[in-house]
């Protein structure tokens, strides 16, 4: 019997990400995440050990996190925390629970906006990124849920939908990569405080947030139906901007301007989403045969095997950010022009996610 596309990416990371080479990094967090998703829904046994062995160097006895610092207050660091539950349900070992408590700590001091979301990262005052819902939101949900936290829970249903409706471009549906609240950035539009371009992979990270968090909202939860009418609305935009490959723009709405290309990282988000969406319930039936049509592109533009048949991801962009220094001034010209990377982990985390979906579907 074939293995499954999902496994068969996993073990081509497992090849080649040994333990010790782990960081305590968002895209570390993702790619292992993923990986022990598709073993758990296949029933593979063998990559428990390797995901277990990844943690195991960076969680001391008392749960300290090696490299992970509080007072950055940066939300990036919060996602790797989500396969900490795993580990602490398998290995029965506290060390991983009290690394969640340490993660949901800084959240409970993290500073805010006045609108009431999280600033991106501390040396990012004021400014709210779609990245950072995905990096703390369906951890913060886990968490919540596990402690009986209502309180948590309803919080970042909140955030989710305050940056729904302060990101939100009412010509399009897409939502802008980030939001400034004091104005006081370049790359901020004085008007809306939103940056000038819709950069598919930070739409992709809202949009898994939404369909993540919802797992964990019972039927009949409060505010569930407007997160569900979020991801109805959102990902209806978003397929208006899918391309005849299946795949999305690295910047969402500028199609073939010269520079532009089609990206992995944000088309396996979307992918990933509309599956999953489709399968909760979320979505009507119709996204299905688009969610194919976006991993069968990524797969046939970028997807390869090498000469002892593992496999490799190309067409990622390497990282997007605003602000900063050198000062990245979130134009078209700086989305294009960041390095496009093969087995970028950003990339490829995201892919194994919308493979799985495929093989429950």
């Amino acid at each position: 019997m074939e293995m499954p596309l999902s496994l068969r990416m996993a073990k081509s990371v497992e090849e080649r990400y040994r333990p010790g080479m782990m960081l305590w990094h968002y895209e570390h967090g993702l790619v292992l995440y993923a990986s022990l998703r598709a073993a758990d829904i296949h029933g593979d046994k063998s990559i428990y050990p390797w995901v277990y062995a990844m943690y195991d160097r960076l969680i001391g006895n008392d749960g300290s996190i090696a490299t992970y610092r509080e007072g950055e207050y940066n939300l990036d660091q919060i996602n790797a925390g989500k396969t900490l539950f795993a580990l602490a349900d398998r290995s029965g070992e506290k060390r991983f629970e009290a690394a969640a408590d340490k993660l949901h700590h800084q959240l409970l001091n993290h500073p805010r906006c006045k609108c009431g979301v999280f600033w991106h990262k501390e040396i990012y005052p004021w400014q709210i990124w779609l990245d950072g819902l995905y990096m703390e939101g369906p951890f913060t949900a886990e968490y919540a849920v596990r402690h009986s936290d209502n309180t948590a829970l309803l919080d970042i249903i909140e955030q989710l939908k305050v940056t729904y409706s302060l990101l939100r471009d009412t010509e399009t549906g897409l939502l802008y990569h980030a939001y400034d609240e004091s104005r006081g950035m370049r790359w901020s539009d004085e008007r809306t405080g939103c940056s000038p371009h819709f950069w598919s992979r930070s739409i992709g990270w809202y949009l898994m947030a939404v369909v993540d968090v919802l797992d964990f909202l019972p039927e009949t939860y409060q505010s569930r139906a407007e997160l569900v009418a979020i991801a109805k609305e959102l990902s209806a935009a978003v397929l208006r901007f899918q391309d005849e490959s299946g795949m999305w723009w690295q910047v969402t709405d500028e199609g073939t301007r010269n520079g532009n290309y089609l990206e992995t990282s944000g088309s396996a988000m979307f992918a990933y989403a509309f599956y999953k969406g489709v399968r909760k319930g979320h979505l009507e039936a119709s996204f299905l045969p688009y969610a194919k049509k976006a991993l069968n592109g990524i797969k046939d533009r970028y997807l390869k095997e090498d000469e002892n048949g593992f496999l490799h991801l190309g067409g990622i962009c390497s990282v997007a950010g605003l602000g900063g220094n050198p000062y990245r001034d979130g134009s078209f010209r700086y989305y294009i022009s960041e390095k496009i990377r093969v087995d970028d982990f950003k990339g490829v985390g995201p892919f194994i996610l919308a493979c799985t979906e495929d093989e429950l579907s």
